[in-house]
């Protein structure tokens, strides 16, 4: 099973490629807070009504190239 991911587009200035922003929290071992960490990939989409503030779904997949190895599944909302 591939792992997926639901982020934030925060570029499109490639071609056929996306940067997505996927957060996630957690709670410190000792302090106990919860703290939210954000890492970015780049997912292929050769599909270009995408837009930058969309919320996608992005699954892992073979590498594409050097540091891209996810894939845009479906597009969930539309930017504000």
């Amino acid at each position: 099973m591939a792992k997926t991911c639901i982020g934030l587009i925060t570029s499109t200035g490639m071609q056929k490629t996306v940067t997505v922003a996927v957060d996630r929290k957690f709670r410190h071992p000792v302090y106990r807070k919860v703290i939210t960490r954000r890492k970015k990939y780049l997912a292929h989409n050769e599909d270009k009504t995408i837009q930058v503030g969309d919320t996608v779904e992005i699954e892992e997949t073979r590498p594409i190239s050097k540091n891209k190895h996810f894939q845009v599944v479906k597009k969930i909302t539309k930017s504000l």
